[in-house]
């Protein structure tokens, strides 16, 4: 065998072990897309049948889509463990991609606690300020200089109205830091139209 005949010999063979690698990444993909289609669509139908967004609306009166969120991090889930399978069966896995996966779970991690940074003392004072019952509904309060009759306590906010009819939403991580002032309010008017 001539110098040439090899080099054509290793020619055809890589780039027909290429060709099988790429039609094996591309037949991967789609699979992969479809099952996270698939999968998404089946997470969130058991949970919507389950009904977890109304329990927690319920439990919490808070309006969070649980339901589609889970459904949607799954669905990305498996879209990224498809791409690493590509890859992998492309030959391109390498430690820039094992850093690139590693900075992206810590971005996850961080926009995660980020996004919960604020729900978290608010709800641990909503659920002190229920168990202890510091304020009521129907009481007039002070707080920061804002007065008003309390109108609704959730887990994470309080809801004045004040006397000139404006709503106000005060976090209760405020409300368990700073001093309140209960009112004795006997205007008749206002209570009448906050009821």
């Amino acid at each position: 065998m001539t110098l040439l005949e090899t080099i054509i010999d290793y020619s055809l063979s890589f780039f027909r072990d290429w060709y099988t690698r790429l039609i094996a990444a591309i037949v991967i993909l789609l699979i992969g897309f479809i099952i996270a289609k698939i999968i998404e669509r089946i997470i969130y139908k058991l949970l919507h049948d389950l009904g977890i967004d109304s329990v927690i609306n319920k439990a919490a009166k808070i309006d969070l889509k649980i339901e589609k969120g889970i459904s949607v991090f799954a669905k990305y889930f498996i879209y990224f463990i498809t791409i690493i399978m590509v890859l992998n069966q492309l030959n391109v896995t390498t430690t820039v991609l094992q850093m690139l996966s590693a900075a992206i779970i810590i971005i996850l991690i961080i926009s995660v606690v980020l996004a919960i940074k604020d729900f978290v003392p608010n709800a641990f004072a909503g659920f002190f300020l229920y168990r202890n019952r510091f304020i009521k509904k129907g009481e007039f309060i002070r707080v920061k200089g804002m007065e008003g009759m309390v109108v609704d306590i959730t887990l994470v906010e309080t809801k004045l109205e004040t006397k000139d009819g404006d709503t106000v939403y005060i976090p209760n991580s405020v409300l368990t830091k700073t001093e309140i002032v209960k009112l004795k309010n006997t205007d008749k008017k206002t209570k009448k139209r906050v009821r």
